[in-house]
């Protein structure tokens, strides 16, 4: 259904001007939530906030969301709303932090770079390494093109098993333990649902080859902590690159901070800075998709949570 001129609501207050100048950029009319066609929301600390907007506008019939992940917002996901999130918005410059992370930890930039004298040499290859990447989303596509002039032996494990170019292998969830072994790196890019929650524990981590490095750019709850803090203190794989974490922040203290074999940034595979121009691109994109009546980019499966 086409809405000329869609009037949207957003929130939460107060609404950066961003925000604001994409829905007019994209065509539509900023109004208040009992006025609203849609509903633009960009505040990411919990559903609550959201819940009272909805219930306020009985006639808006499409919720925008503002990142890839929505389990903040599962809570709330109904089949009453078309739900969008900024799936594929943040791909390319989570993918460049996980190729980073990775080719960090396989070539031990993290030990030269906290060196204060000449070290032995170590560290392997990324050229012509297995990688296996969990999840088959955006941040897997762009990461397979990074990937390319790696000339890497690629496996994808995904909910759904289709071709993917760049990829040697596609392989389902079910098989996730057949892609471990051999792998020189694993990078968990996936969405989190109550089936993907602590998927990587100590049984997976043994599967893992001994100089093998783990990076996850998802969700910190994909890893179990503690079964990776005693895989990395035992030396059951080679390191841990991570962009999240689980608890986040990580606490000062943390075991995590004083192990070598471990590079932690801290959720910043989008900074601020990089991440307001995509997403009021997408906000413009599927305003402008809406008020035409095109089908919006970055659809919510809400039985699937992602």
């Amino acid at each position: 259904m086409a809405h000329p001129t869609p009037r949207v609501a957003v929130g939460p207050d107060p609404v950066p001007s961003w925000v604001t100048d994409a829905v007019v950029d994209g065509g539509g009319e900023i109004v208040e939530p009992s006025e609203a066609d849609a509903i633009v929301w960009v505040d990411v600390s919990g559903p609550d906030g959201l819940a009272s907007t909805v219930a306020a506008a009985p006639h808006a019939s499409w919720i925008q969301l503002p990142w890839a992940g929505v389990e903040t917002f599962a809570s709330i996901l109904d089949h009453d709303h078309t739900w969008t999130c900024g799936k594929g918005v943040y791909a390319d410059p989570v993918a460049e932090i996980a190729l980073a992370l990775g080719l960090a930890g396989l070539r031990s930039i993290h030990t030269y770079a906290a060196a204060t004298s000449w070290s032995a040499q170590r560290g392997r290859n990324l050229l012509g390494a297995r990688v296996t990447i969990v999840g088959g989303g955006g941040i897997a596509e762009s990461l397979i093109r990074l990937l390319q002039p790696f000339h890497c032996h690629i496996t994808v494990v995904r909910a759904n098993v289709d071709h993917m170019d760049g990829v040697d292998d596609v392989v389902d969830a079910a098989h996730l333990a057949d892609a471990l072994p051999g792998a020189d790196l694993v990078v968990l890019a996936l969405a989190l649902t109550p089936e993907t929650d602590g998927l990587i524990g100590a049984d997976e981590l043994a599967l893992m080859e001994p100089h093998a490095w783990i990076v996850n750019v998802a969700r910190g709850r994909h890893i179990v902590t503690d079964d990776l803090v005693e895989a990395l203190r035992n030396g059951v794989i080679g390191g841990a690159g991570l962009e999240v974490t689980d608890p986040e922040p990580l606490p000062d203290g943390h075991p995590l901070w004083s192990l070598d074999q471990c590079i932690i940034t801290p959720h910043t595979g989008t900074t601020r800075e990089m991440a307001i121009p995509l997403l009021a691109q997408r906000i413009r994109e599927n305003v402008s998709r809406f008020a035409s009546g095109r089908e919006l980019l970055g659809l919510v499966d809400v039985r699937a949570g992602y």
